[in-house]
C-alpha cells in the first residue's frame, strides 16, 4: 500500500510539474499566414467602376482564404519597402485598423506580415450591427481609426476629417477589389461606434468607422 501512495504522489508531482511548465498559446501560434495576393491581371479597372454595386445579399457560399487576402491587401496592403500601402494616408502615418469577422473567429489583419491575428475565437458578426446584411455575410470587414494618435499632429477637427478620408479611401479598394473578384459588398456606415468597439473588444483608442459585408452576390 505504501508503495502505491507514493507512486501516485511521484505521478501527482509530475502532472503538476507539467501544467507549471506548459506555456500558454504563443502570439505566432494565433497568426494565420495569408496566400501572396496577386499583383497582375484581374478586370481592369474602368469595369470595375463601371460595375461596381452595393450588394446586400448573400449566398451561403464561403469566401476563400485567397479572396481574403486579395481584399485586405487591396485595402491596407504594403506596397514599398519602406512600408507605403494600397490606400493613401495623410503623411503616411496610416491611422487605420482592419479586422476579419467570420464564422471560426474574429481576426486583426498585420499589413506587414500579410498575415492575419486571432484575436477571439468566435462568431462576432451579429454583434458588430444590428443590420442583417453584416449578421448574414459570409465575412465582415471592419475599419476603424485612430482619431486620438491623428489629433497629436493637428488639431482635432483636421484628424477626424483625414482619418474618415483614409477610411474611405481604404473602402472603396475594398469594394473595387471585390467587384474585381465577382464578389458582392456594400459598406456599412450605420452603427454606434462605442457599441462595435465593445462588441468587437477594440482597445481604447481605436474607434469603427465603416463595416464590409462581402460575399457571393444571390441572384
Amino acid at each position: 500500500m505504501r508503495r502505491i501512495l507514493i507512486s501516485i504522489f511521484v505521478l501527482l508531482a509530475l502532472a503538476a510539474t507539467t501544467m507549471a511548465v506548459t506555456p500558454a498559446v504563443s502570439t505566432a501560434a494565433q497568426e494565420v499566414a495569408l496566400p501572396k495576393p496577386s499583383l497582375t491581371g484581374g478586370i481592369a479597372l474602368n469595369e470595375a467602376l463601371a460595375t461596381r454595386r452595393s450588394v446586400r445579399l448573400f449566398t451561403a457560399e464561403k469566401v476563400t482564404l485567397a479572396e481574403i487576402s486579395q481584399l485586405l491587401w487591396s485595402a491596407q496592403g504594403v506596397t514599398s519597402a519602406n512600408g507605403q500601402r494600397t490606400a493613401p494616408s495623410a503623411h503616411a502615418q496610416y491611422y487605420l485598423h482592419v479586422y476579419v469577422a467570420q464564422a471560426d473567429g474574429f481576426y486583426e489583419y498585420l499589413p506587414a506580415k500579410h498575415a492575419l491575428m486571432l484575436l477571439a475565437a468566435k462568431d462576432l458578426r451579429a454583434l458588430l450591427s444590428t443590420q442583417e446584411t453584416v449578421k448574414k455575410a459570409p465575412v465582415v470587414f471592419l475599419i476603424a481609426g485612430e482619431y486620438e494618435r491623428a489629433a497629436k499632429n493637428t488639431d482635432h477637427a483636421t484628424a477626424e476629417r483625414l482619418v474618415n478620408l483614409e477610411a474611405g479611401h481604404a473602402t472603396q479598394n475594398f469594394l473595387l477589389a471585390a467587384t474585381g473578384l465577382k464578389l458582392g459588398a456594400v459598406p456599412v456606415g450605420g452603427i454606434v461606434p462605442a457599441d462595435t468597439a465593445k462588441a468587437a473588444g477594440l482597445p481604447a483608442g481605436i474607434t469603427p468607422i465603416y463595416l464590409v459585408p462581402v460575399g457571393h452576390p444571390k441572384p
